[in-house]
């Protein structure tokens, strides 16, 4: 069973205590875990050179708070993704959030779920972490219960589930928002690294990177990672939909739309380390750090452009304007539920 322990981490700017959790599967993989915005802060696993930390971080609360734009490995929400407008209309009523991106809700408004110490506990060799998000938060409606169980398996998987319950009616969409470097978390960019995405079709951006509600087919364009082919080719193609992006920042949209089927996302190789993405959600936001720009991140290291990449699984962007993608609203008495799996092994 994995071993879970903690340790203090500081605290906020305004004081609450931090703690961070780490889970040994004595199997070569280790994670640390942030009560603050519930982030990841490292990820070791196997690798032909021994350990590597794969994922992007910082090293105190004060440097996640003065860095709070990429959301470096957090636990994202009430809505991840952008909602245009920053406004929404629910059960005959309009609700008007925080623009904290032009024109836009960016992943839960100016405070969201990234910006908030959650409580944590550990259970049968996994952590759960939980969320009170009150009617109002960021001007979302109802009382959100959050549940996040982070474990890691025998055979070197991260596992993520979500729950969340309402007392009513509002609008969900959780993810967690690491950026992952195969070749080591401060080893450059991600160029040389293998992308494969099981997705037949993009759901298009428009100039505020919100979905149009016009899916793309992928064949003929950077977006058809169908076959395993190298990112750096795609970053530079010029095609429209990349150049306004300055990278991939798209939702790809998964074989299966149904809810709760447990599929393959994406396969990425790099390193000598092979990570397999597989979830419940029905597309997989693909983003590729195009402004991060982190001068003294983790243990020193610099995160420039293009220095990750990030798996957000999730529902599809700004899903409540659009009545044919799969919805977000949860109900009284609905549980939202969701699993997403990062499996490591040796590349092929």
């Amino acid at each position: 069973m994995t071993e879970l322990t903690s340790r203090p981490f500081g605290a906020t700017a305004e004081g609450t205590f931090v703690e961070c959790w780490t889970l040994d599967n004595h199997n070569g993989m280790t994670a640390e875990i942030l009560t603050y915005g519930g982030i990841l802060r490292t990820l070791t696993v196997p690798s032909p050179t021994g350990p590597r930390d794969v994922v992007l971080g910082l090293d105190t609360v004060a440097d996640y708070e003065a860095n709070p734009g990429p959301h470096l490995g957090a636990l994202v929400g009430r809505v991840a993704g952008r909602i245009s407008g920053a406004s929404f209309a629910l059960n005959g009523k309009e609700y008007h959030l925080t623009a904290n991106a032009p024109h836009t809700c960016l992943h839960g408004g100016a405070k969201g779920y990234a910006k908030q110490v959650w409580q944590a506990e550990a259970v049968d060799g996994k952590l759960v972490l939980t969320y009170f998000s009150p009617d109002g938060e960021e001007h979302f409606p109802g009382n959100l219960k959050v549940r996040v169980v982070y474990a890691l398996t025998a055979n070197n998987s991260l596992t993520i589930e979500y729950f969340a319950e309402t007392d009513g009616s509002t609008i969900v969409n959780l993810t967690n928002h690491s950026y992952f470097n195969l070749e080591g978390h401060g080893a450059g960019t991600v160029d040389g690294h293998t992308a494969q995405f099981f997705a037949d079709y993009i759901t298009e951006n428009n100039a505020e990177k919100v979905p149009t509600g016009v899916l793309i087919g992928v064949t003929g364009t950077p977006f058809d990672l169908r076959e395993p082919k190298l990112l750096g080719p795609g970053l530079i193609s010029g095609h429209p939909q990349i150049a306004a992006a300055h990278g991939y920042d798209h939702n790809f949209v998964l074989k299966s739309q149904l809810d709760g089927v447990f599929q393959t996302a994406a396969v990425l190789e790099a390193g000598g380390v092979r990570m397999e993405c597989e979830t419940t959600q029905p597309g997989v936001q693909f983003y590729t750090a195009n402004f991060l720009d982190v001068p003294r991140g983790k243990d020193g290291a610099a995160y420039g452009v293009h220095s990750g990449l990030c798996l957000e699984t999730q529902g599809w962007p700004d899903a409540v304007h659009h009545p044919d993608f799969p919805s977000p609203v949860l109900k009284p008495g609905e549980t939202y539920h969701h699993l997403t799996v990062y499996r490591f092994t040796s590349a092929k």
